[in-house]
């Protein structure tokens, strides 16, 4: 069966319609950059770069596109402007696997490490509060006994938000109020993950970027007062980008790398931008996974990243 199998139809269907803005966007600036052109010649291959750009993939990401593009080009002597999106399809497919973009289909946890700790980093409006209740509603839905931890304690609106989702999904939430200390939060989390037998935990983050310095330390406070707690803790950094922000994102992204080990991205409000070339960008720039992205309203539209799906629905099936 192939992945097209395995990826449930509706799944497809949300995707789809979540990326139509970025195809139609991609689609229209590709239709320019090959037109009264039958073959890929220099001329092409700079509008091709314009449009990869302007389709928010970013500067580095486009040059390694195109090198490679070019590289195709020189070994096959001849290559149509009708074939440039299938070579442009492969080779993103391509960036995407050698960034460890894995083709998952679930969210499943690994079977070694109970409870799988998350912690949740990305600066406030980007949907991290509602990723956060998507990825509970899932785990739950697939079994799994999830706690949430609101060691957002730096906005009350930030505690209230995420105990509103935790009534909704129907999952503990685990909270000390506005001002109180996040790590002390995070301890009490995961105490009750621990004696509760829980699956999963995902703890929230203030997400301040005013003082990267400050930011740093909360982080690796909470960190190690995590990993006490549960060994290797949290196994999981999630950073959340508004994918509708463009370079903005990658901008944030940076900021958080630094301030602490990210080793997983969510892509959130896909479906509301035609900027979701900004997913490719940010996979190769930073060589960090994208594991989740948020293709519409529902608490069901938060996805696992699966690159052979996104890369269909941006540029069709071969």
């Amino acid at each position: 069966m192939g992945f097209f199998g395995l990826f449930n139809k509706k799944e497809k269907e949300v995707l789809d319609k979540g990326l139509e803005k970025t195809k139609e966007n991609v689609f229209a600036k590709l239709s320019r950059a090959v037109v009264g052109k039958s073959k890929v010649d220099d001329e092409v291959l700079d509008n091709l770069e314009e449009t990869l750009v302007t389709s928010d993939v970013g500067v580095n990401t486009t040059l390694k596109i195109i090198q490679r593009i070019e590289e195709r080009v020189a070994r096959d002597k001849y290559v149509g402007t009708s074939e440039l999106n299938s070579i442009l399809r492969e080779e993103i497919s391509a960036l995407l696997e050698e960034n460890n973009n894995a083709n998952a289909t679930d969210f499943s946890l690994p079977e070694d490490q109970k409870p799988y700790v998350i912690m949740v980093v990305g600066v406030n409006g980007v949907g991290k509060t509602t990723t956060i209740g998507k990825l509970a509603y899932h785990f739950k839905k697939s079994g799994k006994k999830v706690v949430l931890g609101a060691s957002d304690t730096f906005r009350a609106a930030a505690v209230d938000q995420i105990k509103i989702w935790g009534d909704r999904v129907g999952v503990p939430v685990i909270s000390q109020g506005m001002g109180s200390d996040p790590a002390s939060v995070a301890y009490d989390t995961l105490e009750s993950a621990k004696a509760t037998q829980a699956d999963v935990v995902i703890v929230d983050t203030a997400g301040r970027l005013h003082n990267k310095v400050n930011l740093m330390n909360e982080l690796s406070k909470i960190k190690k007062v995590m990993d006490k707690i549960v060994p290797n803790a949290p196994h999981e950094i999630l950073l959340v980008l508004d994918a509708s922000t463009g370079q903005n994102a990658i901008e944030q992204a940076k900021q958080f790398t630094a301030a602490t080990e990210v080793n997983a991205l969510a892509l959130t409000k896909l479906d509301g931008t035609a900027k979701g070339g900004v997913v490719i960008g940010i996979s190769d720039q930073f060589k960090i996974p994208v594991k989740y992205i948020g293709v519409g309203e529902k608490m069901e539209d938060l996805q696992v990243f699966n690159r052979s799906e996104f890369v269909d629905s941006l540029f069709g099936k071969n």
